[in-house]
């Protein structure tokens, strides 16, 4: 392996493992560090490279070859290998790519000084209960409506921070983001992950932990751009 090799397949962060990996995995086959028809190195090593348990490697993996960018084929000769011709793109997101990382950190920006603001508030019976109520939505939709509940989860600590002007302000990033966020397959895991996610930052809203509001909104986020970077990058 080159060094660009040894770049990609530096060791990630904790708190987005899964997603990171993903992105980290995505890099390496778009930037032809592992090209189409070659074999990714072997799981031991790959794991030990990114510094990942080789469960957190294998749900990438897995996310990967459900998405048509490897494939694992058996026996002696056998591994993982870069598929030799790429999943089919989405041809209305072209035009949205340049965009992504100014949406990113507007995202971030807005986002988390809503869940800091909106943490910092005395909320009222009502408005608890209406976070608990989307935290609760997301937790069981299904795959088909999950993007629709979390955009909901996400106003709704926008409109409790009390400012109708950064409500609306998140509601326009999200709009953008969910038009880069249909361009990537939906996976699991990372819902699984995200639901998590979910569940410490509305209970630091909840609890009125203004700095823990905002540093589970950053961690939510970063596993968000990590996916999108890697597919859409």
């Amino acid at each position: 392996m080159d060094s660009a090799g040894d770049a990609l397949f530096r060791p990630v962060r904790t708190g987005n493992a899964f997603e990171e990996t993903v992105e980290r995995l995505l890099q390496a086959i778009k930037l032809g560090v592992v090209p189409p028809g070659e074999r990714l190195p072997a799981e031991r090593d790959l794991a030990t490279r990114l510094n990942v348990s080789r469960v957190t490697l294998r749900e990438a993996l897995h996310a990967l070859q459900e998405s048509g960018f490897v494939e694992s084929r058996r026996g002696r000769y056998g591994g993982t290998f870069v598929c030799t011709a790429p999943p089919d793109t989405v041809p209305a997101m072209a035009s949205h790519v340049d965009n992504l990382e100014d949406a990113l950190t507007l995202r971030a920006v807005l986002e988390t000084g809503a869940a800091e603001f909106a943490a910092a508030r005395e909320l009222t019976e009502h408005e608890c209960a209406h976070l608990r109520a989307r935290l609760a939505e997301c937790e069981v939709a299904g795959l088909g409506e999950y993007r629709r509940k979390d955009s909901r989860l996400h106003l709704a600590i926008a409109e409790i921070s009390g400012s109708p002007s950064l409500t609306a302000a998140v509601a326009d990033v999200r709009m953008r983001l969910n038009e880069l966020l249909d361009g990537i397959p939906l996976l699991p895991k990372n819902i699984e992950h995200s639901n998590r996610q979910h569940a410490a930052l509305v209970d630091a809203v909840l609890t009125g932990d203004a700095p823990a509001a905002r540093r589970a909104m950053a961690e939510h986020l970063d596993g968000t751009a990590s996916l999108l970077r890697g597919f859409l990058g």
